[in-house]
């Protein structure tokens, strides 16, 4: 398998980045705190600001409500202070809902909460079989699922996904606890069959996996270790606006450079209980 380079594309190369309507569900953070310890971001000792993390969610909120986003809201469970990440909460493709099924104690009672939600909004809920943390885990770039594994989701749910899908699943092992998610490591900028467009850090990955991206997506953006310790991969795109970490600036440079219009916000209050952008966000595919 080849490894390849990615080039700056040439004049008239590019495809035209147009935005398409987004349908997504969030949570308000009412109750974050880090009060446990499930990846490399917690730290119980530092203390956390529930105010200041709702102001911030509220801007990526308004955000998406200014770039004409459906934007629909669970309500918030005590006792439960990461439901604020709510692309771990399911997956959902053409009105199906795969529940996602925790993997650490903390955060399992948000499975069937997510679910009833889901279930009330009309999608078609398939309760998980395995061990999985929903689109946190799974990203749609096409036709086909890209499936992270290695510290949450068990990769076996990606036989579960095939066969409620019917699509084309693809393993990607990830090897560094901070990025513990695969919509930490990985941007969908693109999910447009036939002009798919991902951003990865190449570090990330073992070695099948990074092969497997570089031979799939050898136009993809390679983002440098400081902006995606700042979750700036944990985004949100509509194949022309990307929701990006506002510290994640040379990602904002290469974005821009490849046709698309970056928008910064800042998520660090929630970024101290390990998510951003991407993960405060489930997409809802009608």
């Amino acid at each position: 398998m080849s490894t390849v380079i990615e080039t700056d594309e040439q004049p008239g190369t590019r495809p035209e980045r147009r935005p398409t309507g987004r349908s997504v569900l969030m949570c308000r953070p009412e109750h974050f705190t880090v009060v446990y310890r499930i990846n490399p971001w917690m730290n119980p000792a530092q203390p956390t600001d529930t105010s200041l993390a709702l102001t911030q969610w509220q801007v990526l909120y308004d955000t998406y409500l200014g770039l004409g986003y459906d934007v629909q809201l669970i309500d918030p469970i005590a006792g439960l202070p990461d439901m604020v990440y709510a692309a771990n909460g399911g997956f959902v493709i053409d009105n199906v809902a795969y529940g996602a099924k925790f993997t650490h104690p903390e955060r399992q009672p948000e499975g069937p909460a997510y679910m009833d939600w889901l279930r009330g909004a009309g999608f078609d809920v398939h309760e998980p079989e395995e061990v999985n943390e929903g689109e946190g885990d799974f990203l749609l770039v096409g036709d086909t699922i890209l499936a992270g594994t290695g510290f949450r989701s068990d990769s076996l749910s990606h036989r579960e996904l095939g066969r409620i899908y019917g699509r084309d699943v693809v393993t990607l092992r990830l090897i560094d606890p901070s990025f513990y998610h695969l919509d930490t490591a990985v941007a969908v900028l693109d999910a447009t069959p036939g002009q798919e467009h991902i951003a990865y850090l190449p570090a990330a990955f073992d070695a099948t996996s990074l092969a497997v991206l570089q031979e799939r997506y050898p136009d993809a953006i390679l983002v440098n270790e400081t902006d995606a310790a700042v979750l700036g991969l944990n985004s949100f795109s509509d194949g022309y606006n990307v929701v990006i970490a506002s510290r994640a600036t040379d990602f904002e440079r290469q974005l821009r450079e490849h046709g698309y219009n970056p928008i910064g916000v800042d998520l660090s209050e929630l970024l101290l209980g390990g998510g951003g952008v991407k993960c405060c966000t489930l997409e809802l595919r009608r």
